[in-house]
């Protein structure tokens, strides 16, 4: 879904170092409505760091930052605040609240940022519990949830808050085997109704079937980006196509 539309969200010449050790280095990114890009590449590429600083969990040491043609001030709390009501994360470790059940992890967002009631607030969280296949778990607690319940928990509050845009690191990564199907249905799903994404991932089928772009990040920098069709093409030397035949033999050796 590559358009020609003007960029929602533009990330030019990120850097982060930690110490005395470089992590991203002059990173850019340009997303569109409805563009889907996966970040692929070696572990330590930067990826992670890079999804956290574009909505600023982690803060860029140089960069900019524009969303909707509004430079985002880092220094200023309220660009910081929209920026993350606007752009929604998704873990690789969930980041519930294990005292909260289901619903709640929801609701307390909606609450302290939306300043929703509380029957708004569960109206909404029911809602989005119903999205993701989760109706009937809405009263149990993390503990209670499996890994790939509590992913889709977790996307649900996301959803919930209704970002422009959504950044997703590995969020199969922690699922065992047999409950990463769920979290890539509802992540179709998502790529159905036009949600925009900036994806790190491992698997497979989503870099194949979902990515319009995809960006091979190592050493701190996207060294190759281009369409799957291009860069996965038969005979292709690329380096995307290196990492996904690996990824490929890896899975068939776990299979």
């Amino acid at each position: 879904m590559m358009t020609d539309k003007k960029p929602i969200l533009r990330v030019k010449n990120i850097t982060k170092s930690f110490g005395d050790v470089t992590i991203l280095n002059s990173v850019s990114i340009e997303l569109a409505k409805g563009d889907i890009k996966i970040l692929i590449g070696p572990s330590g590429g930067g990826k992670s760091t890079f999804l956290q600083c574009i909505n600023c969990l982690v803060m860029p040491d140089s960069g900019e930052i524009e969303l909707d043609n509004e430079r985002i001030q880092f220094t200023r709390k309220q660009d910081i605040y929209r920026l993350r009501q606007e752009v929604g994360m998704i873990f690789q470790d969930f980041n519930l609240f294990d005292h909260l059940t289901a619903l709640g992890n929801i609701t307390v967002p909606l609450r302290k940022v939306k300043k929703m009631s509380k029957k708004e607030a569960e109206q909404r969280a029911r809602l989005e519990l119903e999205q993701v296949g989760l109706s009937d778990k809405e009263s149990l607690y993390p503990a209670q949830l499996s890994g790939g319940q509590k992913q889709r928990v977790a996307i649900a509050r996301a959803l919930a808050m209704d970002p422009k845009i959504l950044l997703l690191d590995e969020p199969t990564s922690a699922l065992d085997p047999t409950l990463i199907g769920e979290v890539i249905n509802v992540i179709k799903g998502l790529a159905v109704k036009g949600m925009t994404m900036i994806m790190a991932t491992h698997q497979i089928s989503l870099i194949h079937n979902l990515a319009d772009e995809i960006l091979f990040m190592e050493d701190g920098r996207i060294v190759e980006q281009g369409p799957p069709d291009a860069l996965l093409a038969a005979g292709n030397k690329s380096k995307s196509q290196g990492f996904c035949d690996l990824l490929n033999e890896l899975s068939e050796v776990e299979g």
